[in-house]
């Protein structure tokens, strides 16, 4: 009977309180545009507006993915590149599917920036491939579930090789996770996929850590743009690196003579050496005149009035171009082919830093190395 009393009371109080509002009900989300497997004829593609969007979406979803690992590295990053610096053998790049084509690209770009490297194909390595692995070598291995069968059936035959193995996955307490020295967990990742299905926001994680982990051991190795450039002598990137010494004339091919040689002996170098120019050095050898096969045509063309031009009768010195323009060897070939276009030279004087010359630059010797 008291009990009864005490609820009755309670239900009495509760209906004395005033009566909340409603909470508003929350606010629907983004519709995110998805697309659906076509099943036959009468399934119709979204339209133009809704394909662009979702595209968008794509795009936002992998940028916020890696904006976000950017924000928080995972754990042992750092301890993963120091392994890949002291690797003294190779570091070996496998995985399987996306994550291997990933895997590829990561492998060749540390071998472009100056750690030795390699792929290897999970199915050819169980095959015999396995051979190509040794104690000193890194194993770097990508698989986002880090329960891939290709992958898994790699494990006990690397420990049994000795080589340390670090793994990039989204599930430090998978198989490969358990089986790693050091592993990067870049954790769960929605895939921007439509169906949720294909990688994609997972890949574009793992192609950004790579690259992140390439140039972090880049730099700890002070990689420079000269060793970039003795890796990549083709190409757009070669030619960007190409310096003028690489290139220019030297020796015998870039022609000298003093102050008084007579004009024949000057225009006989420049004959004997086809080098369309001469450079002329005082007593102590700085460079202080320049002449040119376009000189001499100039100075032929001057004289036709006036009766034969007299090679032996004149010295370089009286017609030479004094303080001519000149490069440095260290200089990017794009620059000196930007200073020719700009002063309309087919040829320039290379110099040390004491004036002297070192060499001879032609518009000619730009031509094969893919300079237009």
């Amino acid at each position: 009977m008291t009990a009864r009393k005490s609820s009755a009371k309670s239900k009495q109080a509760t209906a004395a309180k005033p009566a909340r509002a409603p909470a508003p009900p929350p606010s629907p989300p983004t519709p995110r545009p998805t697309l659906v497997p076509t099943t036959g004829a009468a399934d119709e593609v979204p339209p133009p507006a809704e394909l662009l969007a979702m595209a968008r979406d794509v795009l936002r979803q992998g940028a916020v993915a890696i904006a976000a690992l950017s924000e928080q590295l995972p754990k042992g990053f750092l301890a993963a590149c120091e392994a890949l610096r002291d690797c003294t053998g190779a570091v070996v790049v496998t995985g399987i599917g996306k994550a291997g084509l990933i895997g590829a690209k990561v492998s060749a770009t540390l071998a472009a920036t100056g750690t030795r490297s390699l792929f290897v194909h999970p199915g050819e390595a169980v095959h015999g491939d396995l051979g190509r692995i040794y104690h000193e070598d890194v194993v770097l291995a990508l698989s986002m579930s880090g329960a891939t069968d290709e992958v898994m059936r790699m494990l006990e035959p690397l420990r049994s090789i000795g080589a340390r193995l670090i793994a990039i996955t989204g599930n430090a307490a998978s198989p490969l996770g358990r089986h790693a020295d050091i592993v990067l967990d870049i954790g769960k990742v929605v895939e921007a996929c439509p169906l949720g299905l294909a990688p994609t926001t997972s890949t574009s994680v793992m192609l950004a850590l790579g690259d992140a982990i390439a140039m972090t051991v880049m730099r700890m190795k002070k990689f420079s743009r000269d060793d970039f450039a003795r890796f990549h002598p083709a190409g757009a990137i070669g030619r960007k690196l190409l310096t003028v010494g690489e290139i220019m004339r030297k020796g015998r091919y870039s022609p000298t003579v003093t102050i008084g040689t007579s004009l024949l002996d000057a225009v006989n170098q420049m004959t004997e050496t086809r080098a369309g120019a001469v450079t002329v050095v005082d007593a102590n050898g700085r460079a202080v005149g320049f002449y040119t096969d376009g000189d001499l045509r100039r100075n032929l063309l001057q004289h036709a009035g006036a009766g034969p031009f007299d090679l032996m009768r004149h010295t370089i010195d009286e017609v030479m171009t004094r303080r001519p323009t000149t490069i440095g060897p260290g200089h990017l070939a794009s620059e000196a082919l930007h200073l020719m276009k700009e002063r309309q030279f087919d040829q320039i004087l290379v110099v040390d830093e004491k004036g002297r010359p070192v060499g001879l630059l032609n518009v000619q010797n730009l031509l094969p190395v893919g300079f237009t």
